[in-house]
């Protein structure tokens, strides 16, 4: 095909026109490229878990790699009953098999909850890298609700309750996307707030697609789903991507409500069109993944003792250093607020937060996510960093020679995890000149 007659941006649908490749995964590959060229890289960049996948699970995948038949589109039977138990057990609530949709990843159903979706989609900032693009790419109508530092960078009840009151056509449907603990800030809700915000998204008829991706990485295991909540109104996202390690195996569930059932048939619609099912051996190692047992359970206990302990860390030698952060609760980021900075950016010439981590990368190597990336406003010195850059297998290792009601001792980190605690040093260094 020639473009002779036709610019290239005539020939490209106007939805994608002005979008690029995922922040998160183009960070990525800068890092790559510059420890190509012989660099050091401290890579904060790319939210990825460092863990090892579960040995059971990897077991489980070896010896279901002959399972080469499709699949039903809306997931294994099996791996269905296995996540609806997972949520039982995990969040006490009332899942069914029968309302599980397993996808290529929980990016993918996001979309097709969106493309299946006829209303207005609700996002809180800063948010997820991938969820305006996405919402932008289906032509939808997008409200960004904007928090901030005070707010620990999350939906408040008093946000929500604002904005619910200043719609314009306050029946018109939506969805709000949570996200929690957070990315890009490693925060999570207390009880009384999610009591609050279920109750508001009640009485205004909102339905609530709960991004709990990390929920199993609180750190100290007190994940609580908004479901509890707002049952009827309440679709979990969840996967074996963060907590499970398997970012790479591409698998991710929504749970939905019975009385939701009519959304999730027209999603399996799309899927059935597009995808048609989730790759057959992952789907029988899954099982082993959201089934648990004690290795599991161990394991996970292991990784959020790891990743409260380096988190604590992290975030004390920045707000030592005058760079606002909250110590995450769950997850593995840290979301930086260098505003105390302004002016001696400023004078160096830095004035978004694209030049800021485009500086500190090209000056110390420490590749962090620019704020703007989380659709904060370009001008706010915000940013987010992932502090993953270990050997989680080693580390891993190194734990479960201690006893798990003992705390880490306090040179853990510096031993088993130093680029991430020399990273850190470095943007502190940094931020001095």
């Amino acid at each position: 095909m020639t473009t002779d007659t036709y610019s290239t941006l005539d020939l490209i649908n106007p939805t994608l026109i002005g979008l690029a490749e995922s922040d998160t995964l183009a960070i990525n590959e800068r890092s790559k490229k510059l420890i190509s060229e012989g660099k050091t890289v401290y890579r904060f960049g790319l939210g990825q878990s460092p863990f090892p996948v579960p040995d059971s699970v990897v077991k489980a995948l070896r010896l279901n790699a002959p399972q080469k038949d499709y699949l039903p589109v809306r997931g294994l039977p099996a791996l269905r009953e296995a996540v609806a138990d997972f949520h039982r057990r995990k969040d006490g609530i009332n899942a069914q098999p029968e309302y599980v949709l397993i996808g290529p990843g929980s990016k993918e159903l996001l979309f097709l909850l969106q493309l299946a979706f006829r209303g207005e989609v609700i996002i809180v900032s800063p948010s997820w890298v991938s969820y305006v693009p996405q919402a932008k790419i289906l032509g939808k109508k997008i409200s960004i609700i904007h928090s901030n530092y005070e707010d620990q960078w999350q939906l408040s009840p008093k946000l929500f309750k604002t904005f619910l009151e200043a719609r314009a056509k306050k029946n018109d449907p939506a969805v709000l996307i949570m996200n929690y603990p957070g990315n890009p800030d490693g925060i999570t809700f207390n009880e009384d707030d999610l009591m609050e915000i279920a109750a508001l998204a009640k009485e205004y008829n909102i339905m609530i697609l709960s991004d709990e991706i990390y929920g199993q990485l609180h750190h100290k295991g007190h994940h609580i789903s908004i479901s509890k909540f707002y049952p009827e109104g309440t679709i979990i996202s969840s996967g074996i991507s963060k907590w499970c390690g398997a970012g790479g195996w591409r698998l991710g569930t929504f749970t939905f409500p019975a009385n939701l059932h009519w959304l999730l048939d027209k999603m399996a619609v799309v899927a059935s069109e597009t995808y048609t099912s989730v790759s057959a051996p992952i789907q029988y190692a899954a099982i082993q993944a959201f089934k648990g047992g004690l290795e599991i359970e161990e394991y996970l206990w292991h990784v959020r003792r790891i990743l409260f302990s380096l988190g604590q860390e992290c975030a004390d030698i920045l707000i030592d250093a005058g760079v606002k952060t909250h110590r995450p609760i769950g997850g593995f980021y840290l979301f930086l607020d260098f505003s105390a900075f302004s002016e001696k950016l400023k004078s160096r010439g830095i004035t978004t937060s694209s030049q800021l981590c485009s500086r500190l990368l090209d000056e110390t190597g420490v590749a962090i996510l620019h704020g703007s990336a989380f659709n904060r406003n370009e001008n706010e010195f915000t940013a987010r960093m992932a502090y993953v850059d270990f050997d989680g297998a080693s580390v891993l290792s190194a734990s479960k020679t201690i006893p798990l009601h003992e705390p880490l001792p306090n040179d853990f980190n510096k031993y088993y995890c130093p680029k991430v605690i020399l990273g850190v040093i470095k943007i502190t260094e940094w931020l001095k000149k």
